[in-house]
């Protein structure tokens, strides 16, 4: 495998995991003396090699702390590939003058992009927007060493300790206890899972069921009242309105006026005669 197909592997974890790990174990670990040299080649003549080189052999550390969040439940390869983010940024940054070793510079970068993206992925709400809540998230669930709520007294420990109030360490508790709950029922649930849905607790768009049960006897009234007031019309004036009204293909004027050999007008008035008396019937 070639450098450049090697770094680019390096840079990008993929499914295999240990495949990465052994990737990454083919470079180097620098002596303080190579990390100087080449922080200064890029630090002073901007060498792009130089800064790869630095990336690429402190790849290692990036995974050591990414295998350190795995309690959090997100891939470790989304996690490293953060991480890695992180340390570019790093050495972007990193001055060899000021006498540390990249690493303790660089931890900070790296923990940064990963404390990001758990936060943006941990739950579908956001659990944690201030600098003051970040910090109370990662120390909270890395000082509860046990399933049970803090009492009172641990409360007001951590709250001490990280400079919040108890009521922010508590609510914070809470959310770090809860769980995402998904608006439809999963594919998967069975019905007990499923029951508690959200959206099983969404008012109907349907009408209520007693106005559907009086909008259905008011229409079987007005069909009651409608077949008595047809019945109770002469043939001619009930011919008319079923033809015009009620047919599937209604028929014209000029049709009914050649059929009973009037005139098209004395049609539109017994018409207008019968759907008076039928207007009358269905409002009494």
């Amino acid at each position: 495998m070639t450098t450049d197909v090697l770094a680019l592997n390096a840079l990008a974890p993929g499914k295999d995991l240990n495949a990465y790990v052994q990737t990454i174990s083919a470079f180097p670990v620098l002596t303080p003396e190579q990390e100087k040299a080449l922080a200064e080649r890029f630090y002073y003549e901007n060498d792009l090699e130089a800064a790869r080189e630095l990336v690429l052999c402190h790849l290692r550390f990036v995974v050591h702390l990414a295998r350190s969040y795995r309690g959090y439940g997100l891939a470790e390869a989304d996690l490293i590939q953060e991480g890695n983010v992180g340390l570019m940024k790093a050495v972007k940054r990193f001055n060899p003058e000021v006498g540390v070793r990249l690493v303790s510079f660089a931890v900070h970068w790296i923990k940064a992009e990963m404390h990001e993206f758990i936060l943006r992925n941990w739950r579908i709400v956001k659990i944690a927007t201030t600098k003051a809540q970040r910090k109370l998230f990662f120390n909270l669930r890395s000082s509860k060493k046990r399933l049970a709520w803090l009492t009172q007294e641990e409360t007001r420990a951590v709250a001490q300790e990280l400079g919040v109030s108890e009521q922010e360490v508590t609510r914070m508790e809470g959310r770090l206890a809860a769980s995402d709950v998904t608006f439809e029922i999963p594919n998967d649930a069975d019905d007990e899972d499923g029951a508690g849905a959200p959206v099983l607790f969404l008012a109907s768009s349907d009408a209520d069921p007693a106005d559907l049960v009086a909008e259905a006897d008011w229409q079987s009234g007005n069909s009651a009242r409608l077949a008595t007031a047809l019945a109770e019309l002469d043939e001619r004036s009930r011919d008319v309105i079923m033809l015009r009204w009620l047919a599937d293909e209604k028929t014209t004027l000029a049709e009914l006026a050649e059929t009973y050999e009037v005139s098209a007008e004395r049609i539109r008035q017994i018409e207008k005669n019968a759907m008076k008396k039928l207007r009358l019937a269905l409002a009494a």
